[in-house]
């Protein structure tokens, strides 16, 4: 995923990509909006073609003597004014409740879009990237694409539209004050382009320091207790202060030269409205021809309003220069938000798919309803034929090769054969490969070379979604999420009754702790479940994969936070759990290994030996030395 790291300017397409984005989620009032600007913006740059009228009306009558008629002209114009400004408050008013209305829904439909495609990401992207820098989208990112959508935008367009508005009615006025005019312009974007240029480079920067900082913060409030464990308090905070030391430095250029421009800008503003003045005046003095669209003559009626125009002028480019910095970290903010919306989706090819099935006279048939019975549905391209396969759980790996990076094989031609209703125990020093085949069986990764077959059917084919609702998987580290007791046993089937939930607490044997609690099986938990110790988590993440009722288990060191007594009262309810089921354990606990059909011993990515108990025991090799030596296998 890119995070801008090392960059110093947005994409190209980001701000057009954005248009459309914002065009496409609201076709109608969005070019509606843009009007309103765009009228209230004209509006806005119009009192100086009054004034320049009302000032004509009492030079005219002055040389007359005759003031009724400049009344009634100055009364006119007055009214007329009156009328825009009424106009124009009421569009201002009407193209800011649609800019909130815009924004927010156009930011709750980015969210929708990034978290929805983060859910087809692969587990890769989540292994490899910061998990507080991915919060960061949802969060600086998103704020930043707030602030320029709501404020920058609008207030860009209208300092825009002012600036081309008052600039062709200076030249309707006047060419020759127009051209100072614009001489002063040149000086001015020179300088933007000079003092800008620099803060955007650093408001980009800014915002992948933010990201790196929020991460870090994430990753300590996540391991505090192993931070307070082994005393790491200071070094926590001289590395934080670090991050932070460069996150100020980046933010410290960028605002010092965005604080700068402004002021600048304001300067040059006030020696252009003294220039206009000394050139106006001489143009009077002198009477100068005017060079003009309108044919007027130089009079103290152009002059005046046109000091008002440099003015307005000069405000409204100094606007345009502020709200760049401000559209500039939008954008980076933006990019980042299409990053994560543009990550390829964890790619699926399989077309078998898990349904209901019934048994009648040896034929499998596809069926609605639950029957606790599943069969692969596979479709024949070759003959638009589809055949049924009961889901048994045999499972093949043949003679097959991964490694997480290229040219970094972590497993070697592992071959091996699950039986329906196996145990199969994988045992073996830390890094030796033992959770890589269990990812490897969810397609968490995909192969590098080999075969894995499950039910004889090459697991490539088989839908991803399908293939993982047939597994049943108990991690070492347990998840458990906002809700009840019942909700987070729930998350194994969604569909399952009550009854049905707290018969699998019972078979995990987390049952007795859970009637125990406040609420009972209405107990809320928060925090991944922080009100309960380790063990009890796990056995309600046992009970959970219980009630998926799932053909085959893996169960990832599925008691490692269990005391012996309690393991004694799970393991009861393990047994029961992975009766008739392919079972594939990960575990360093003799009482686990033990009674397994088949142990594989793993050594660096390669199966050394594998027997059962007896067997490996007698073999006298690399499991008995893990045996004899301690009683723990590891």
């Amino acid at each position: 995923m890119s995070n801008n790291k090392g960059k110093m300017r947005v994409k190209r397409d980001t701000a057009p990509r954005l248009i459309k984005t914002l065009f496409g989620f609201y076709p109608v009032m969005l070019p509606l909006t843009v009007v309103l600007i765009l009228f209230n913006a004209v509006v806005s740059s119009m009192p100086s073609i009054f004034m320049q009228r009302v000032i004509a009306a009492v030079e005219d009558n002055w040389k007359s003597g005759s003031w009724d008629a400049a009344g009634k002209t100055i009364l006119g114009t007055v009214t007329i004014l009156g009328v825009f400004y009424v106009l124009s408050l009421i569009s201002g008013f009407t193209f800011n409740q649609m800019m909130a209305i815009i924004t927010q829904g156009t930011l709750k439909k980015l969210r929708e879009k990034m978290f929805n495609n983060m859910q087809n990401l692969p587990v890769k992207f989540f292994d490899t990237n910061n998990h507080g820098d991915i919060m960061s989208h949802y969060t600086n990112d998103i704020d930043t694409l707030r602030q320029m959508v709501s404020q920058s935008f609008p207030q860009l367009l209208i300092s825009v539209v002012t600036v081309m508005t008052i600039f062709c009615i200076m030249l309707y006025f006047c060419v020759w004050l127009a051209i100072v005019i614009l001489l002063g312009v040149i000086v001015m974007l020179l300088v933007t382009k000079k003092i800008g240029g620099g803060s955007a480079k650093y408001f980009i920067s800014q915002q992948t320091a933010l990201g790196k900082a929020e991460g870090y913060v994430e990753e300590i409030m996540n391991g505090q207790k192993v931070v307070k464990v082994f005393c790491h308090e200071e070094e926590c905070i001289a590395e934080f202060d670090k991050i932070n030391e460069k996150l100020f430095k980046k933010s410290e250029k960028a605002n010092t030269y965005a604080n700068i421009l402004g002021p600048v800008l304001n300067n040059i503003g006030n020696v252009l409205y003294v220039i206009v003045a000394i050139a106006g005046g001489f143009l009077l003095i002198n009477n100068v021809t005017n060079l003009s669209f309108s044919g007027m003559a130089i009079s103290i009626s152009v002059v005046v309003p046109f000091l008002n125009m440099t003015k307005q002028f000069a405000g409204s480019i100094g606007q345009v220069s502020h709200q760049i910095n401000a559209v500039i970290m939008g954008l980076a903010g933006t990019e980042r938000i299409f990053d994560l919306i543009d990550l390829e989706p964890e790619v699926d090819d399989g077309y078998v798919t898990l349904v209901n099935a019934k048994e009648e006279n040896g034929v499998i048939t596809e069926c609605s309803e639950r029957t606790g019975m599943w069969a692969w549905k596979h479709p024949h391209q070759a003959d638009g034929s589809v055949t049924y396969t009961r889901l048994m759980g045999d499972i093949v790996m043949d003679d097959v090769d991964f490694g997480y990076e290229e040219n970094k094989t972590v497993l070697h031609g592992v071959t091996l054969f699950a039986e329906p209703g196996q145990k199969v125990a994988f045992v073996g020093a830390t890094g030796a490969g033992k959770t890589t085949i269990t990812n490897l069986l969810n397609r968490f990764y995909d192969i590098a070379d080999g075969k894995i077959r499950y039910d004889g059917i090459n697991i490539n084919k088989i839908k991803k979604a399908d293939l993982r609702r047939s597994l049943g998987i108990v991690l070492q580290d347990t998840n458990l999420f906002t809700g009840t007791v019942m909700d987070n046993i729930r998350y194994g089937r969604l569909d399952a009754p009550d009854e049905e939930c707290i018969a699998a607490a019972k078979l995990a044997g987390a049952h007795d702790f859970i009637t125990r609690l406040p609420q009972g099986y209405d107990t809320m938990l928060t925090e991944n479940g922080a009100s309960l110790s380790q063990g009890q988590r796990q056995l309600l993440a046992i009970s959970r994969a219980a009630v998926a009722d799932t053909p085959v288990m893996i169960l990832d060191e599925a008691t490692s936070s269990i005391d012996t007594h309690t393991e004694a009262v799970v393991q009861r309810g393990m047994d029961a759990l992975m009766y008739g089921r392919t079972v594939f354990v990960i575990a360093h606990r003799l009482s686990t290994v033990k009674n397994s059909d088949v142990i594989m011993v793993l050594e660096q990515g390669r199966i050394i030996e594998r027997g059962n108990h007896e067997k490996l025991i007698a073999e006298k090799g690399k499991y008995y030395q893990l045996y004899t030596g301690a009683f723990e296998l590891e």
